[in-house]
């Protein structure tokens, strides 16, 4: 079975604005992208990696899949992967992209998800979002968890998935669409994620 991530993450920019991008704004066309191999390492599964042209393609088999993280930690920005999903039978397989300060901060940390549950061929993808605070994901966050069924099948061709994070309001987006805002107290509080 193979997982592909074309990956294309771009950060920094401070972005304040009031409500939601107004139609036609690209927060992607804002920023300048940066290679895989100019901001991240490996973290495990080397074997299940290739750079080619600064992009990442990961895959997961029977044996292992692979992780990655950024060389530096970051207060605010806008994270972007290009994703093609494996059709066919994936359950129990979870495909994910996250932001944490887990290392910094064990056990009361921040994370921002965007996660693909497996599925089997009869049923669709589901695309689902978290927002964990100081450690919680017990309910009592608003924003906690909220599920997705995509308006396009994501196993036929690479489509973008980004959150937009600073300290007042975190983004998810779909090819540019905005799919889900978490504004005020909701937003991590810490300092680096």
């Amino acid at each position: 079975m193979a997982l592909f991530l074309s990956l294309l993450l771009v950060f920094m920019f401070p972005f304040s604005q009031a409500g939601p991008p107004s139609p036609g704004y690209y927060p992607s066309s804002q920023v300048a992208s940066i290679g895989f191999d100019q901001g991240f390492i490996n973290l495990w599964g080397p074997q299940h990696q290739s750079i080619e042209q600064g992009t990442l393609k990961i895959w997961l088999d029977k044996s292992s899949g692979s992780g990655f993280k950024s060389h530096d930690a970051y207060k605010s920005g806008y994270f972007e992967a290009a994703v093609k999903l494996q059709a066919g039978y994936t359950a129990g397989v979870i495909a994910s992209y996250y932001l944490s300060n887990s290392e910094a901060l064990p056990g009361d940390h921040d994370e921002i998800d965007i996660e693909f549950l497996g599925t089997t061929p009869d049923k669709p993808y589901v695309l689902q979002t978290n927002v964990y605070m100081k450690g919680s994901g017990d309910g009592n966050i608003i924003g906690r968890e909220m599920r997705f069924h995509l308006w396009f099948d994501p196993t036929q061709d690479f489509h973008n998935y980004a959150i937009l994070w600073n300290p007042s309001e975190i983004i998810f987006y779909v090819d540019d669409v905005p799919i889900r805002r978490i504004w005020g107290e909701t937003t991590p509080s810490h300092p680096e994620c």
